[in-house]
């Protein structure tokens, strides 16, 4: 079932070039996580072993967006996030495309709701409180109106406030992808967030190396011009995440049960 869910890895590999440079201090960038929670807390918990291994100062940390849908705690998600930035680490995030979509309804787009529900949006309108009673029985407009009560101004305030596109250093930050042949300061936030072909097929030099998720593989996708970071999280119990220092890439992701060792490699 999950080979219809994942994309398969191209056999054709660019050419790879050394580590892009990067002059500020570590970051990491975190895949798409779409309501899991527990695998959220398992990352951050190695960042922190990783921060405390080196200089135990904290890195700055990218989420790439779709913190929510499809799995059971998409509301505990933005919380932890939401806690996360108040706490005063750098912190950044990238309006997904399922955020986009949950934002307009949160601003009175209510016919955008079966779309929502579609993308996995029932798992996020049950984990604001809606009960499932009042999900089977409430009109598609009552249940936004419903929706827009329970979801805490804090959550509100910071898809409202999430980036489109980061840069450090060589790299680009982005949900989705970019349109190759355009430049960056002239990409549509709609490519931003929702495209896939043709960025994904393309071996163009974007200018910087683009990381992305949206597009789901069974691993991670490392290429001269790109790197996708997406491992199907909800499905495969794999977030995977890109670490980025001054000399080197790192990947490494979630353990799925205690004591399990989560792989970690050269990006």
């Amino acid at each position: 079932m999950l080979r219809r869910i994942f994309n398969r890895p191209r056999e054709r590999q660019p050419e790879r070039r050394p580590v892009a440079a990067w002059y500020g201090s570590r970051l990491y960038a975190i895949g798409d996580i779409h309501g899991r929670r527990d695998l959220l807390d398992d990352v951050l918990r190695q960042i922190e072993e990783q921060e405390a291994q080196s200089d135990g100062v904290p890195s700055e940390i990218i989420f790439l967006g779709d913190l929510i849908d499809r799995g059971p705690d998409s509301a505990d998600v933005v919380e932890r996030v939401v806690q996360l930035r108040a706490s005063g680490r750098p912190v950044s995030v990238l309006l997904g495309n399922h955020e986009e979509i949950f934002l307009r309804i949160l601003r009175g787009e209510f016919s955008l709701l079966p779309m929502f529900l579609k993308m996995g949006g029932r798992e996020t309108v049950l984990s604001y409180g809606i009960t499932r009673e009042e999900y089977d029985t409430l009109s598609n407009q009552a249940l936004a109106e419903r929706l827009r009560v329970l979801v805490p101004h804090a959550h509100f305030a910071l898809f409202n406030d999430c980036d489109v596109m980061v840069f450090r250093g060589d790299y680009a930050f982005v949900h989705a992808g970019i349109r190759p042949g355009v430049a960056l300061a002239d990409q549509k936030e709609e490519d931003l967030r929702w495209i896939r072909s043709p960025f994904l097929e393309s071996n163009a030099d974007h200018g910087r190396i683009i990381v992305h998720g949206h597009t789901v593989s069974e691993e991670p996708e490392i290429r001269a011009n790109r790197i996708g970071i997406d491992t199907g999280a909800v499905y495969s119990d794999r977030l995977t995440v890109l670490g980025i220092d001054r000399t080197r890439r790192w990947l490494f992701e979630s353990s799925k049960a205690p004591g399990d060792t989560s792989r970690r490699r050269v990006a």
